[in-house]
């Protein structure tokens, strides 16, 4: 028997614009979900101005299920559309 730990995919992005690398996490924070952790957010000079600008993208990290199977074809197949598999241990 395999048993593997699933969870729903997903993703947002958010645009914003500051002043200083503390004032841009701060703005990217606000953005955050319920659910979602910041994955990445590179930082951008504006030109000719004292700003900055970052596109955060955050990943979903809530909503994980467990699902089992007796083979890694049955496992895989079990997985929903927009899901997807984060480990498998063998019970």
């Amino acid at each position: 028997m395999l048993i593997a730990l699933i969870r729903p995919l997903g993703s947002a992005t958010a645009d914003v614009v500051g002043t200083s690398l503390e004032d841009v996490r701060t703005q990217l924070a606000a953005h955050a979900q319920p659910g979602f952790d910041l994955a990445s957010a590179p930082v951008r000079m504006l030109k000719g101005e004292a700003k900055m600008e970052a596109t955060g993208t955050f990943r979903r990290v809530d909503g994980v299920e467990q699902i089992e199977a007796e083979d890694m074809a049955s496992l895989e197949a079990k997985v929903p559309e927009g899901w997807q598999m984060l480990s498998v241990r063998r019970a």
